[in-house]
């Protein structure tokens, strides 16, 4: 905070000023509103130097409403929880905490809550609504752990209610605690946050009209911070479990405090750990002349949903200033390109420094933060680092609530002159169009202005990048009788009808529809008038439209026209199997169905890699992508990343790295070859998941257990896989089906290819896995492993699928690994970097 000032600076000895600014800058920021409430409590608590008002307190009574709510007390408190956590108070009908507002302007409000037991209350069954001065934060909100929920908004008024609405006639709320405090007056700026758009970067205005819920809090590189530590309260966490690659990265440190600067950060941006702290480029791993990148990735829990991602710099590895050029990557954008601390921060290093952007999730599932050297950087003195990151999600646009009475007389104003200005562009627009009426142009047809070349397609330096050097034009490659034209595409989905919608992604939303025949369909409709999945909506129509199999869901059609890009598939009644493993609630799947979905999928994945001579490398098996229809028989879908495999003289495909988190083979992360043998290790990992139903990647369990294939793997050598299954088929497996299944997933996920099974060897398998869980009988090794011949390929009546038609998305000349919006973007280790 160096723009404060002491009031008694000027008795201060000269050598005191020269001894360190530290003291200077120490100065705790006091907010101006500043509400403390442990709710439910009849006594005041003192947590982290702050005191919490009781609510039962007589001072306390005075921010609650006045019926509708009762305190409760934890009967078995944890030993060394928070106090906070010991109390509660519990609304069985619409309540409020209501506080003034001393000074308007950003404030924090954090909802604590911790669901215990008691005597007449379960808490973990609550059910209710929150609002804030009539913004809804929180909808059909149940807490099953201990949640802290952080929101920055804007007040205007002179009062802030927080509301509380139990769900149903017998439903419930409550809250454990309740910070309301004011923020620093620059805490959010208006101006200035880079918005990632595919176009390029614009100035996001507005910023602070917005609520913005807290995500994540990271310091890079450093130890866990807590609010005792920080001079808003806020608990930053270590960033280990978010690297992607955890040998690209090498922390790094600083004894001293940063060197704040007016224009840079000051400590209620961040406080001084977060800045003495970083990760830098693990130059120790690599040659001088490797370039890559260290990324993380956070979870995030929506798609499509604006994020504020606020980045935190202070140059602690140069000896001098301008030796340290570096890019910064977000999601699949270019962020910032040769960013130069040494001139952000008015030639001082070690200065705190943030930059604000704001980008879209996709339906990754994650956050991916990424900075790399530039091409700036001398062999010398590639760098890059970051110190600190926050992603927070806007919650909801400006309200009219918030507008002060002064405000009002603008809107007025603001009114009036609108409706003149559109009187006159009205004229304006009659007057051009009598004018010109005699020399109409003959329009372009609708796919010559979104079907342009890839030059096109590229974008500028500052715009979401892609894999590929393919030509983007639709033309030949294309089967026209597939075509389904765009009227029927919408008399299937009666004009694209919310209701109907089933699903969405990257590429666009996915509707149910029924064509005229009354045949049920997938429709998956790409964002209107954008080339983002351009290459996988060409590769998904040229794969599908070559190979036809039980077990691979099939294409029905597409549509190009009106500058649409939508692909048309037969209709999966029962959605992903992922959906029947875990999070959606739906009964769980016996041993024997998981199997006989497992065979159906393996038998789809063998007929790619083995249906033409080449084969096809299917590059993102993944439990979303294996689909159920009314009978539980399994299809594997989404060849929008498809490859053809190596030819005969080949051992591999060398390529940019594509493929989930969580799934992607190791051997072609690190050596960029793919082969056949990649699938077959994402295969491995959904074995997993189906084993013991939970996800690929969970971020929020304990470190050792993040990754399903490294935890189970663990299990699996000690021969104790029967303690990490699914606990609702604890007992149903038998031990030698167990044993086979866990000893095939190990082969799976052997960490080179050439240790690895084959497809057909994992059918071989999964068949006599299922037959021991039968029957207990074993049988001979290599039986063939088909019940039904005609589902495995055949070359006298497989069509080869050209590798002109399949191969299409090219080599980068460049080596990089640039992820499409609905992918988890790859860390490399390349010699060109990105």
């Amino acid at each position: 905070m160096g723009k404060k000032k002491l009031p008694f600076l000027s008795i201060i000895p000269l050598f005191l000023l020269q001894f360190s600014s530290l003291h200077l800058l120490s100065v705790a920021f006091t907010p101006s509103d500043n509400y403390l409430i442990n709710c439910g409590s009849n006594a005041n608590t003192d947590v982290d130097t702050r005191q919490f008002v009781g609510d039962s307190t007589d001072t306390g009574k005075g921010f609650l409403s006045a019926s509708g709510s009762i305190s409760l007390t934890d009967p078995n408190p944890s030993p060394g929880s928070s106090p906070l956590y010991q109390t509660a108070r519990v609304f069985t009908r619409v309540s409020s905490y209501e506080f003034g507002i001393r000074k308007n302007g950003t404030h924090l409000v954090r909802l604590h809550f911790f669901p215990f037991s008691s005597q007449n209350y379960v808490l973990n069954s609550a059910n209710f609504h929150v609002s804030v001065d009539g913004y809804s934060l929180l909808s059909d909100f149940s807490v099953k752990t201990a949640v802290f929920k952080e929101y920055i908004l804007m007040v205007t008024r002179e009062k802030l209610e927080i509301l509380f609405t139990p769900v149903g006639k017998w439903g419930f709320g409550f809250v454990n605690s309740i910070e309301v405090f004011s923020a620093p007056d620059d805490f959010i700026v208006d101006e200035g946050a880079r918005f990632l758009k595919p176009t390029g970067i614009e100035v996001y205005n507005g910023l602070s009209l917005q609520i913005l819920e807290t995500v994540h809090r990271i310091n890079v590189g450093g130890q866990k911070i807590t609010p005792f530590n920080d001079s808003l309260w806020r608990t930053w966490i270590p960033d280990a479990d978010f690297l992607v690659l955890k040998s690209a990265a090498k922390p790094a440190s600083r004894s001293g405090p940063p060197n704040y600067q007016k224009e840079g950060a000051s400590r209620e941006i961040a406080p001084d750990n977060v800045y003495m702290t970083a990760q830098q480029l693990n130059r120790d791993n690599y040659s001088l002349a490797a370039k890559f990148n260290i990324t993380w990735a956070l979870p995030v829990n929506s798609s499509g949903v604006k994020h504020l991602v606020r980045m935190h710099f202070c140059d602690i590895v140069s000896t001098a200033l301008n030796q340290l050029y570096f890019n910064v990557y977000l999601n699949d954008y270019s962020a910032y390109k040769e960013l130069d601390l040494s001139s952000v921060t008015v030639h001082m290093l070690a200065a705190p420094y943030y930059i604000d952007f704001v980008v879209d999730s996709d339906d990754s599932g994650f956050m991916r933060i990424s900075v790399g050297p530039s091409d700036l950087s001398t062999n010398l003195r590639i760098n890059a680092i970051l110190n600190g990151v926050e992603v927070m999600k806007m919650v909801n646009g400006v309200s009219s609530t918030l507008q002060s009475g002064s405000k009002k007389v603008w809107v007025l104003v603001g009114s009036v002159l609108g409706g003149v200005s559109a009187i006159c562009v009205v004229l304006l627009v009659v007057l051009l169009a009598l004018k010109c009426r005699k020399r109409k142009p003959k329009p372009k047809p609708a796919e010559s202005v979104e079907w342009s070349p890839m030059a096109a397609y590229g974008g500028n330096s500052d715009s979401k990048v892609s894999e590929g050097t393919i030509n983007a034009s639709p033309g030949p490659n294309m089967n026209p009788s597939l075509k389904i034209p765009f009227a029927e595409i919408q008399f299937a989905t009666n004009n694209f009808d919310k209701s109907l919608v089933i699903g969405s992604g990257g590429f666009g939303m996915v509707y149910k529809g029924v064509l005229r025949d009354h045949t049920k369909v997938a429709v998956k409709r790409g964002a209107r008038g954008s080339r983002q999945g351009l290459p996988e909506f060409q590769t998904e129509i040229m794969v599908l439209s070559k190979i036809r199999h039980r077990h691979l869901v099939s294409l029905v059609g597409y549509c190009e026209e009106q500058s649409e890009m939508i692909l048309v598939y037969e209709y999966m009644e029962k959605g992903p199997l992922k959906n029947h493993l875990y999070g959606s609630g739906l009964p769980s799947l016996s041993w024997k169905q998981r199997l006989e979905i497992l065979i159906c999928s393996a038998r789809g994945l063998h007929y790619l890699h083995t249906g033409s001579a080449q084969g096809i490398i299917h590059r993102d098996v993944k439990s979303t992508n294996i689909l159920l229809d009314e009978n539980y028989l399994a299809k594997v879908a989404d060849f929008g990343l498809s490859r053809l495999g190596p030819c005969l003289d080949e051992t591999h495909v060398s390529t940019g790295v594509k493929g989930s988190f969580g799934y992607l083979d190791p051997e072609y992360f690190r050596r960029q070859q793919l082969t056949d043998k990649s699938d077959v290790y994402s295969f491995g990992v959904v074995l997993l998941e189906v084993l013991c139903a939970r996800p690929a990647i969970d971020p929020l369990l304990s470190r050792e257990q993040v990754n399903l294939a490294e935890w189970v793997m663990q299990w699996q050598k000690k021969g104790l896989l029967e303690k990490v299954i699914d606990p609702q088929l604890m007992g149903k497996i038998k031990p030698n089906s167990l044993k086979k299944f866990g000893e095939t997933a190990e082969k799976c996920l052997a960490e080179y290819g050439v240790d690895r099974p084959t497809m057909g060897d994992v059918l071989w398998n999964l068949e006599y896995i299922l037959q021991l869980q039968e029957t207990g009988t074993q049988r001979e090794p290599h039986e063939d492993s088909t019940t039904n011949a005609s589902m495995l390929p055949s070359p006298r009546v497989v069509p080869r699928v050209p590798s002109s038609n399949v191969r299409i998305e090219g080599d980068n000349s460049d080596g990089g690994s640039d992820i499409t919006t609905s992918q988890i973007f790859s860390q490399l280790i390349t010699n060109e970097g990105r």
